[in-house]
C-alpha cells in the first residue's frame, strides 16, 4: 500500500510501527483524521476499506509519530470506511466533531479553507470525497451479518400501564379516571416505529450593497489591494458548531469601497423643495417663493368682533410668509448624501449557516394512526449514525427493509439553494418502541399508545369518560 498525496508518495511499509502492528496503525490513522477532519490530504487503501491520514505540514516519519502520540485521545472513532462499509464497532454512539477541532485543524492548514469544508464556489473543483464515518450502535442487527438480536425493551406490567394512563388523564380537566382505573386491559401489542433523518448543514453566502454619506477621509478601495471574492473570505473564526439550527454574520468585503456621486441630488448636495416649487419642471426651481399666511388668510389684517382690524403679526401685514420647508431658498439639503453630494459604497457579505432537515417515519400497522410529529420528538434506539460530506444509504447486512428505508430518506434530501454549498451531512436511523394498549368494558373499548422511552401517552380521539351527562367528569376524582 502507498500514501496517495498531492505532496508526496511513500510506502506505508516504510513506517516502523506498521511492520509490527499493522491493524493498530490503521486504527490510529483513522483516529488522527477525525481529529483533523478538515485537513484530509492523504489516504491509505486496503481491500474494501479506505483509511485517510496525514497533514501537509508533516513528513511521513513525523506523521506516524504524531499518530501514535494521539492514540489514547480518540478511543471512539476507530475506522473511516468507504460508503457502505461495515464498521466493526458498537461503542461510537453520540460522538461528534466539535468546532474546536475544526478551527484547530483549519488553523494548521496553509492559509485557506480546506476543499472538504470551505472551498470556493466559483472556479474550484468539487469538494474531494472524504471517507464516510459510519456509526452503528450495538444491540440491534446481530454481529453484522449474523442472526438478528433484539434490542432490550422493558416490558410494561399492568400497574405501570394504568399509572401512565391515569397521569395522562389527570392533566385533562374534563377527563375522568374511572376507565383508566377499572377497565380491563384487553391486549398489549408491541409496535416498532422507524424514524430516519437527514440533516444537511450548509453555508450560504450573498452580497449586498451598502451606502453612506461620504464626508471625507481615506477609503479601503482597490488601491489597497484586489477585491476579494465572496467565497475567498476567511471566516474560520466565525465558523459555528456543525448542525446548528441557524447562525448569520455580516462581513465587509476588503478593498470594495468606492466613492460615488449621489444619484438623488446628482452630486449637487441639495434637491428642489417640493413645497414651494411643486409646479416646476424637474431640475428647475425658483427662489423667494412665498406661501399664503395661514393666520390672516393672505389679508395681512386680523378682523375683530367690534369691527376693528389689526396687523397680522405672523406675516407683518404682508399676507405671505416664506416657505416653511426651505425658507424660500428653493432648495433643501439632500438627506441621502447629507449635503456632500457623494456616497461611500461598499460590499457586504451575508453568511448564513443553517441545517436543512428531512425526516421520514415508517410505522407498523398498529401505530399507523399516531402522527409523525409524536415520533420526531421521541427518544429511541439509534441504529445508524452516518456523517460525511454527502451521505449515502446505510447498509444493514441482515435487513433489506432498513436498507430501503435509509435509501428513501437519502432520496428525499432537502433542496440546497444555488447560493449555498453543503458543508456536511448527517444521516440517522432510530427505532422507537411503541406499545399499543386496548382496554375494554362490556361492549366498549378504546386504545392508546405508550411511546417509549419517554413514557409518553397518546390518545387519538375516543376516551369514554371525556363527558358525563353534560357535567365535568373531573367530579369522579371526588367520588361523586
Amino acid at each position: 500500500m502507498q500514501f496517495d498525496s498531492p505532496f508526496k508518495k511513500c510506502c506505508i511499509s516504510d513506517i516502523p510501527s506498521y511492520r509490527n502492528h499493522p491493524n493498530r496503525f490503521h486504527a490510529q490513522c483513522a483516529r488522527s483524521v477525525i481529529d483533523k477532519q478538515d485537513i484530509i490530504l492523504t489516504r491509505v487503501y486496503s481491500d474494501d476499506v479506505t483509511y485517510t491520514i496525514g497533514s501537509p505540514d508533516l513528513p511521513s516519519e513525523k506523521r506516524s509519530g504524531s499518530v501514535e502520540e494521539e492514540s489514547g485521545k480518540w478511543s471512539s472513532y476507530q475506522y473511516v470506511g468507504q460508503t457502505g462499509s461495515v464498521v466493526p464497532t458498537a461503542s461510537l454512539a453520540g460522538t461528534e466533531v466539535s468546532v474546536d477541532e475544526i478551527r484547530s485543524a483549519a488553523a494548521a492548514s496553509s492559509g485557506y479553507y480546506p476543499p472538504s469544508l470551505h472551498g470556493a464556489l466559483v472556479g474550484s473543483p468539487e469538494p474531494e470525497p472524504i471517507g464516510q464515518v459510519l456509526v452503528y450502535q450495538g444491540g440491534y442487527g446481530g454481529d453484522y451479518g449474523g442472526p438478528r438480536a433484539q434490542f432490550q425493551r422493558k416490558i410494561l406490567d399492568e400497574v405501570e400501564i394504568r399509572e401512565l394512563l391515569i397521569d395522562h388523564v389527570g392533566h385533562r380537566c374534563c377527563w375522568g379516571s374511572r376507565p383508566a382505573r377499572t377497565w380491563r386491559i384487553h391486549s398489549v401489542e408491541d409496535c416498532n416505529v422507524y424514524v430516519g433523518t437527514l440533516d444537511t448543514f450548509i453555508e450560504e453566502r450573498e452580497i449586498i450593497r451598502e451606502t453612506e454619506p461620504y464626508l471625507g477621509g481615506s477609503i479601503d478601495g482597490k488601491d489597497n489591494g484586489p477585491e476579494l471574492g465572496l467565497w475567498e473570505l476567511d471566516l474560520r473564526s466565525q465558523f459555528p458548531v456543525l448542525f446548528v439550527p441557524y447562525k448569520e454574520v455580516r462581513e465587509k468585503i476588503p478593498h470594495s469601497e468606492v466613492i460615488e456621486k449621489c444619484s438623488v441630488c446628482a452630486g449637487r448636495g441639495s434637491i428642489v423643495c417640493a413645497t414651494c416649487n411643486a409646479d416646476q419642471e424637474p431640475g428647475f426651481y425658483k427662489e423667494n417663493q412665498m406661501t399664503q399666511c395661514a393666520t390672516c388668510y393672505g389679508r395681512g389684517l386680523i378682523a375683530h368682533k367690534d369691527g376693528s382690524d389689526t396687523v397680522c403679526v405672523k406675516c407683518n401685514g404682508k399676507g405671505k410668509i416664506p416657505c416653511a420647508t426651505c425658507g424660500s431658498r428653493g432648495l433643501i439639503k439632500c438627506a441621502t448624501c447629507n449635503g456632500s453630494g457623494s456616497l461611500l459604497a461598499r460590499k457586504l457579505a451575508i453568511i448564513r449557516w443553517k441545517t436543512l432537515s428531512t425526516r421520514k417515519v415508517n410505522a407498523t400497522s398498529g401505530a399507523a394512526s399516531v402522527p409523525d410529529e409524536v415520533f420526531h420528538r421521541s427518544k429511541g434506539v439509534q441504529l445508524c449514525n452516518t456523517q460525511a460530506h454527502q451521505c449515502t444509504p446505510a447498509f444493514f447486512a441482515d435487513s433489506y427493509f432498513l436498507n430501503k428505508f435509509s435509501s428513501d430518506v437519502i432520496t428525499e434530501r432537502a433542496q440546497v439553494p444555488a447560493t449555498a454549498r453543503v458543508i456536511c451531512e448527517r444521516h440517522t436511523i432510530s427505532v422507537v418502541p411503541v406499545t399499543r394498549v386496548t382496554m375494554s368494558h362490556r361492549r366498549q373499548s378504546f386504545s392508546f399508545y405508550i411511546i417509549e422511552y419517554g413514557r409518553e401517552v397518546y390518545l387519538k380521539d375516543y376516551y369514554p369518560a371525556r363527558y358525563c351527562w353534560g357535567l365535568c367528569p373531573c367530579l369522579e376524582w371526588l367520588k361523586l
